[in-house]
């Protein structure tokens, strides 16, 4: 009854700890009511490059005594031009100005501004902008909803206006220029929303002049101030293509002295351009509007340094580390799968000639010197992406020639990690590479996690803070690389215990994976969270033989559903400002908004999937294991019948990495970063036991089956090794009877209590014993001992392996399930 029960209840402690490490949310501070008044004065273009006491000094006092961050400006149309981020800052979403513009630039923003009254403003576009972000873009953004949750709202400037004016067009207060004295323009309403101009091109000195102007402008703002008032000022877009991080300060009671964050991002140091419109609101203790802004109230974290320059230098070095990192990742992952791509047409002829066979007529054997090389290549690659994150410990981007500093690095990493793997102990095991490799990309990506994921945060194989997606926890990359080494560790070790115990160890290693994935504290990635928990569950049900059934695979998606409700109930129960995105979805969904977010998911889910070169990683990868590895020379389904508990590993993991990419909205991405990790270690395993499958040990003391079909597998235990054990039964084709039949257990996993197949001999670079090091002793695959016709006898020994007649010898590709 309680084996019955285990499954159940194993699936059951997988989802409680994820729901647990879902539901626990970390403190960023609440928002409260600190100001009478607003004044958000936007820059174009304004970069932390462009600040220093000299150039611009009322802004440099101003940050010394606020709290400042990098702003990410990110829009509807990328790169946010300027008419672009005024218009998502008053709509606290992302939203782009229509009409036709060339890809990649900002042509100057022709904003019509009507004064018919000399008090206010009209803008005879905003209907037709309206309706355009309505009907033609899936954010659901509505310009003008930040001046519409306020009685009265000042703009001063065009881009101002764009963003006071209300949905039908009105600005309530208008001035084209910033007035001598502008006390009486920002006492008159709540809210001020003020354009200092534009800070464009690239060389230094026009720069310095712009942004001295914008300096100059703000020192009259500051010194017309309302009291109790809160000043922002914000770099509020890009001036030409490529994207860049931006300047925000904010100075106020209650603002004093530190860095800027929200939930958003939940990274400190960084803001989002739709979190400007929830910040004035939050401040001055207004409601947020029915449809929420996708973005968060603005808080403030202490701890900056008290020297304004070395603080400084950080956004800055942010900066330039988020614009290297996208010249460098197209070619580093473009390299990335041509090396793959050839590195699997070498491995082809060697899987055919991996089988030594004898006669006069058999090719001879692949030179051992060439296959050790290719094995290292193959370990070389598997470790290439966490190479590559491990790289960004050296700032590599402060050099002139970044992407070749960073190959240099990254290329030197791999020898590390490659000779690590080589010299570790076990090497010469046939598990041993995979289990070295899957542990060590584990812990890198899970050690970058545990200390705040500073290495994925705009780094090559991480996400950038450009691009606006994700500012903290684990990115695609990262997950794919963590769920692929995670239950591959967790395989590799559950091949080392008894049968009994195999599901267990996937559980404890896949919950533990769970956790990290999910928790806001660490991964914050709960889609992360579902997609490992189905991925865990369906290498629980199959680690102990089996192959993935339809059943198996239902059980597996009922855990990642269960894990799911569990959450969204979680979530649903905080305040709406408070929800994850789960929560918001579902609320959308009730309030028939839904459809947009799933616009987004699948033409997310499209774009990534024609333009990301981690999708010829999956598909390269696919391609190998289907044609090639798990044909009946490829060697990976007799790797599958003697290490049933990795076989399970795999499968779980193409679950948790479609699951992953297809509800993240990140199509094969996942899956190409696992894959990135799996394939080359099959591939490796596969050349291992296609190496030994004819090789031949002897019987030891004690260790017993039957010489027939139907014999028992007898005495000894998954155990016995060459610690403390005897030599290992052979098993497969290969240890068929003196009449060629196959012995029970060795056959393809599929009827009767057949799930594993009993080790072959010498599957083991050295003829160790299976059952003390990986493969299924006879505990473990066939009948258990006492079984059988022999049961109570423990039937006859098996003699010493003989070679059988050409005419008699089975095929041993039928046993290599």
């Amino acid at each position: 009854m309680l084996r019955r029960l285990t499954p159940l209840l194993l699936t059951l402690l997988v989802v409680v700890l994820g729901v647990t490490a879902l539901a626990a949310r970390p403190e960023t501070g609440v928002p409260r009511r600190t100001a009478d008044f607003v004044v958000l004065a936007g820059v174009a273009g304004l970069r932390w490059e462009d600040v220093d006491p000299q150039t611009t000094p009322t802004l440099w006092r101003m940050a010394q005594q606020g709290s400042i961050g990098s702003l990410s400006t990110r829009s509807a149309h990328r790169p946010t031009c300027p008419v672009d981020g005024w218009l998502t800052l008053g709509a606290g979403s992302y939203a782009a100005w229509n009409g036709s513009r060339q890809q990649g630039a900002c042509p100057p923003a022709n904003v019509a501004v009507e004064q018919p009254d000399g008090i206010g403003a009209n803008l005879p576009d905003q209907g037709s902008v309206v309706a355009h972000n309505a009907d033609r873009l899936p954010w659901g953004a509505v310009p003008g909803s930040l001046s519409e949750s306020v009685r009265c709202s000042v703009a001063v400037g065009p881009g101002a206006a764009v963003a006071a004016a209300r949905p039908f067009g009105r600005v309530d207060r208008y001035a084209a220029e910033l007035p001598e004295d502008p006390a009486d323009l920002l006492g008159s309403c709540v809210l001020s929303i003020v354009d200092l101009g534009t800070v464009a091109g690239d060389d230094p000195a026009v720069r310095a002049e712009e942004a001295r102007a914008a300096d100059a402008a703000l020192a009259k703002v500051l010194a017309a101030r309302p009291p109790r008032s809160l000043v922002m000022v914000a770099g509020i877009s890009d001036t030409e293509a490529p994207s860049r991080l931006h300047v925000v300060v904010a100075d106020g009671p209650g603002w004093e002295g530190g860095w800027l964050t929200s939930a958003s991002t939940a990274r400190e140091g960084y803001l989002q351009l739709v979190d400007l419109a929830p910040t004035a609101l939050a401040a001055l203790g207004r409601p947020m509007p029915e449809r929420l802004f996708l973005g968060r109230p603005a808080v403030r974290i202490a701890d900056r340094p008290d020297d304004l320059a070395a603080a400084i230098a950080a956004p800055a070095d942010a900066d330039r580390e988020a614009g290297a990192q996208r010249t460098v990742a197209g070619w580093f992952f473009a390299l990335l799968a041509l090396a793959e791509v050839a590195l699997f047409v070498a491995v082809l002829p060697l899987l055919r000639r991996a089988r030594r066979l004898a006669g006069p007529h058999s090719p001879p054997p692949v030179s051992r010197r060439v296959v050790a090389t290719v094995e290292l290549l193959l370990i070389a690659v598997a470790l290439a992406v966490p190479a590559a994150l491990l790289a960004d410990a050296v700032p590599w981007w402060r050099g002139d020639d970044a992407g070749w500093w960073f190959g240099l690095v990254t290329l030197a990493l791999i020898v590390a990690t490659t000779a690590l793997v080589r010299f570790a102990p076990g090497h010469d095991r046939t598990l041993g590479p995979l289990g070295a490799v899957a542990g060590l990309a584990t812990l890198i990506v899970g050690a970058d996690v545990l200390s705040g994921a500073r290495l994925q945060l705009n780094g090559v194989v991480g996400y950038s803070a450009l691009e606006g997606g994700r500012f903290s926890g684990l990115g695609t990359m990262g997950l794919g690389v963590f769920l692929a080494g995670s239950l591959l560790s967790a395989g590799w070790l559950a091949q080392r215990f008894r049968r009994g115990w195999r599901p267990m160890v996937v559980v404890a290693v896949g919950g533990t994976a769970v956790v990290v994935v999910g928790s806001p504290y660490l991964g914050a990635d709960p889609i992360g969270a579902v997609a490992l928990t189905a991925g865990v569950a369906v290498a629980a049900a199959i680690s102990t033989g089996g192959w993935l059934t339809v059943s198996r695979l239902v059980w597996a998606g009922m855990a990642g559903l269960a894990l799911t409700i569990g959450y969204a109930v979680v979530d649903l129960r905080r305040p709406a400002e408070e929800r994850g995105a789960l929560g918001r979805f579902l609320a959308a969904l009730g309030d028939g908004t839904g459809g947009l977010t799933v616009h987004r998911s699948s033409t997310a889910n499209f774009d990534t999937l024609v333009n990301s070169p981690l999708t010829v990683l999956a598909v390269v990868g696919a391609l190998l294991v289907w044609f090639a590895l798990l044909q009946p020379w490829g060697g990976l389904m007799r790797l599958f019948g003697i290490y049933p508990a990795v076989r399970a590993a795999m499968a779980g993991t193409a679950v948790a990495a479609v699951i992953g990419g297809v509800l993240g909205g990140s199509a094969l991405d996942v899956a190409g970063a696992a894959g990135a990790l799996v394939v080359p270690m099959a591939a490796l395993a596969s050349l291992r036991v296609l190496d030994h499958s004819t090789d031949r040990t002897r019987p030891g003391a004690g260790r017993q089956r039957g010489d027939g079909p139907d014999g028992p597998a007898s005495g000894g235990t998954p155990d016995d090794g060459p610690d403390g054990g005897s030599a290992p039964a052979t098993g497969g084709t290969d240890d068929a009877d003196a009449a060629g039949r196959t012995p029970a257990g060795a056959g393809v996993d599929g009827g009767g209590s057949g799930d594993d197949a009993a080790p072959a001999a010498g599957d083991d670079r050295h003829g160790e014993d299976r059952g003390g090091e990986d493969g299924d002793g006879p505990d473990a695959g066939g009948r258990s001992a006492g079984e059988g016709d022999h049961a109570g006898t423990g039937g006859p020994v098996v003699p010493v392996a003989r070679t059988p007649d050409r005419a008699a010898q089975p095929s041993t590709e039928v046993a290599a399930g």
